[in-house]
C-alpha cells in the first residue's frame, strides 16, 4: 500500500469575477449585487442575499463602467435597469476610492496568468 500524505489540504477559497474589469479576486474582495426577487437591486454585503448575483471591484471605475455599458443590467438579466436602482448605485459609486476600471499600471489589477 502507498503511504499517503498527512500535510492538510488547502483551504478552497472562492473566486469571483468582476463584470466591469474582468479581474478574479476572492468573493470577499469584491462587492456583490443581488437581483431581488421583487426585481428590484441591491447591495448585498454579506453575500447571503437569495436572487441572481454579480461582482464588481471595489474601485470607482469599474462600478461606472458597468453601469456605462449596461454590464450590471446584462449580469443580473434585467431588462432596464430601474431609475431608483441606478441612483442608488451611483450614489454608492462616489464613496469608492478612485480607480480606472482594468487599469493595468497597478500590479494589485493585474490577474495571474
Amino acid at each position: 500500500m502507498a503511504k499517503q500524505r498527512q500535510t492538510p489540504r488547502p483551504k478552497h477559497v472562492p473566486q469571483r469575477t468582476c463584470i466591469a474589469c474582468r479581474k478574479i479576486d476572492t468573493k470577499r474582495g469584491l462587492t456583490r449585487l443581488v437581483r431581488l426577487p421583487d426585481g428590484h437591486v441591491a447591495i448585498d454585503p454579506t453575500g447571503k442575499r437569495a436572487g441572481r448575483g454579480a461582482y464588481l471591484c471595489a474601485e470607482r471605475g469599474c462600478w461606472e463602467t458597468a453601469l456605462k455599458r449596461k454590464a450590471v443590467e446584462r449580469a443580473l438579466k434585467l431588462e432596464v435597469l430601474d431609475a431608483e436602482d441606478r441612483q442608488m448605485l451611483q450614489q454608492h459609486t462616489t464613496t469608492l476610492p478612485s480607480g480606472v476600471a482594468g487599469d493595468k499600471s497597478d500590479p494589485a489589477s493585474v490577474s495571474a496568468m
